[in-house]
């Protein structure tokens, strides 16, 4: 595949003489008061001109995406905000009633949230969702209304949309969920387009996708404001680039300098973590021992479901796996190609129509739920959707303490004193503890969702993309820190990711999953060096990538010096 924009294709769309479509200046954001009062956002000035993109990169808590809501009227009641300029086509938006901010929000201004499975009515429809803003705003009759959501779910990448269109979130993988919401932002074409972590979610391959219609947008007239934690992703289709830092812009510029050029310490630790294509034994693999017992078993597993037209949609296909101890075995796949399905047979969530899967050579699934819930603690799962797996009515502190007395620890002050070794062990401050999940940013729901994986000390973690709502540095640190538990433990994981970066730095063995299926299967340097189905090779082909001065492109991703990924963040 190849890239969604070039230099060439920038210049041609729009020129920075054009007047300003947005301008920010000096905006700040603050929540609570008195000796609670944060300021989350800090002097934060920018403009975007119609046909540009802007990308603001940072770390999770940097102040990213409380900047996005605030331009769409979204921060909350209780925040205030400030600045000397916001205006947007003339319209000074620090003056918006809610009535006005209803009238652009979705037709001048479309916005996509970070959390797809929070942000979608998980009783409605998709077909629903994304023909809202067109009945609301009347952008097209009535009559074509219809047709044109199963243009833009196709648009997007949606397969078989006019089945998807009467599926509920719940029913549809994390990916396709992320690409509905984009498909609701751009409905009513919007002029302003803010999207916040557009491509998290996202395969590569769809990644790619999305990235060639946001720049075709671009080169409509569309302006772009992209909000992400991904380096590599942004310079695929970013004319400049702004790096926030604990709520302040540390350094922008078009977006070639900054790759190439980085001024500021930060924005040269955020290439540097950008991950590498050195191997696993690069980076400092574990001695194994020669004949790892196998933890999971796992037998021609078969899983299907019934479509809500008719006929039957076959989610797994007949797929074998051992996951032994102290292994990491990588599942990549496109969105829908069986890969969550797989896991949640694996984890026992979900129950097979054929197969069976063993744990520490004992049935596991199918099986009653009785006879699995005293070894439930042996196997555990971080979920794509962190804060969704949580109960909100329950502080942090609570809920790890839940996992820890599930396997005999103590409470009272000991059990604090373990809850605080767990958050460190994730890089969450102590305070964490007496937060509630919604309260956290997305990164730290992820951390606070591993800190509670590990508490019960599992033979084998299901690691439904661990990383993929994480910054560089921190997703990093967390992979460092699931490595070190391996080689301490003996824990196996089984590594889901969309990241190939990420899979050839964490895996032993690597199983590509397509329409159900395992097409290939092998040791994870000689896939990555020699692969042999077309569809690995386009899944290498079409990953976003930095080479070694910076310049955006697709294909592997080598690092600034040739060091390991997890060596340098």
């Amino acid at each position: 595949m190849t890239a969604p924009a070039n230099s060439t294709d920038r210049d041609i769309a729009a020129h920075d003489d054009d007047p300003a479509l947005l301008t920010v200046e000096n905006l700040a954001v603050r929540f609570g008061s008195g000796a609670a009062r944060v300021e989350a956002v800090r002097g934060v000035s920018f403009s975007l001109h119609p046909g540009r993109c802007l990308a603001i990169v940072g770390e999770s808590g940097s102040g990213k995406s409380v900047t996005a809501r605030a331009l769409v009227g979204l921060v909350g009641e209780r925040a205030e905000i400030s600045a000397s300029v916001l205006r947007f086509a003339g319209t000074d938006l620090l003056r918006m009633s809610r009535r006005r901010w209803r009238r652009i929000r979705g037709r001048d201004i479309g916005y996509v949230p970070q959390a797809a499975m929070v942000a979608l009515d998980p009783l409605r429809p998709i077909g629903r969702e994304v023909a809202e803003p067109l009945r609301v705003h009347r952008s097209v009759p009535p009559a074509e209304v219809g047709a044109r959501v199963l243009t833009l779910l196709t648009d997007v990448g949606i397969p078989e949309p006019e089945v998807r269109v009467g599926q509920r979130p719940d029913q549809l993988s994390g990916g396709l969920r992320q690409r509905a919401l984009i498909a609701s932002a751009i409905a009513c074409r919007p002029r302003l387009l803010i999207a916040d972590e557009p491509t998290t979610a996202l395969d590569v391959t769809v990644q790619a996708q999305i990235l060639r219609l946001l720049a075709d947008l671009k080169r409509a007239g569309l302006a772009l404001l992209l909000i992400s934690h991904d380096i590599a992703v942004v310079g695929q289709l970013a004319d400049r680039i702004a790096v926030m830092h604990q709520g302040r812009i540390v350094e922008e510029g078009p977006t070639d300098q900054v790759l190439r050029a980085p001024r500021h310490r930060y924005t040269r630790q955020l290439l540097e973590a950008v991950p590498g294509t050195r191997s696993r034994s690069a980076a400092g693999r574990r001695p194994r021992s020669a004949d790892p017992a196998p933890v999971i078993q796992a037998e021609g597993l078969v899983k299907r479901y019934r479509k809500p037209g008719g006929g039957t949609h076959v989610a797994v296909d007949g797929v074998s796996v051992d996951i032994r101890q102290g292994e990491t075995v990588g599942l990549v796949g496109e969105s829908g190609s069986g890969k969550s399905t797989l896991a949640r047979m694996i984890a026992g969530l979900v129950v097979p129509d054929g197969g069976v899967v063993r744990l520490a050579g004992e049935p596991w699934n199918p099986l009653p739920e009785r006879l699995r819930r005293g070894r439930r603690w042996r196997l555990q799962t971080i979920y794509q959707d962190s804060l969704s797996s949580f109960d909100p009515r329950h502080r942090v502190g609570t809920i790890l303490s839940h996992a820890l007395r599930s396997v005999g620890e103590p409470g009272g002050r000991a059990g604090r004193r373990l809850v605080d070794r767990l958050l460190d062990q994730v890089g969450l401050d102590p305070a964490t503890a007496n937060r509630r999940p919604a309260e956290l940013s997305g990164g730290q729901q992820q951390r606070g969702a591993i800190a509670r994986a590990i508490a019960t000390r599992p033979q084998l973690i299901v690691c439904d993309e661990p990383v993929s709502a994480l910054d560089g540095p921190v997703a990093a640190r967390i992979l460092r820190m699931l490595r070190r538990l391996q080689d301490e433990t003996g824990v196996a994981y089984l590594f889901i990711s969309h990241h190939l970066g990420v899979i050839r730095e964490v895996a032993d063995r690597v199983l590509v999953m397509k329409d159900g299926r395992v097409v290939e299967s092998d040791e994870v340097e000689r896939l990555f060096a020699s692969p042999r189905h077309p569809y690995t090779r386009s899944l290498l082909a079409a990953t976003p990538r930095l080479d070694g001065h910076g310049s955006p492109g697709f294909g592997t991703v080598p690092t600034t010096d040739g060091r390991s990924w997890l060596e340098e963040a």
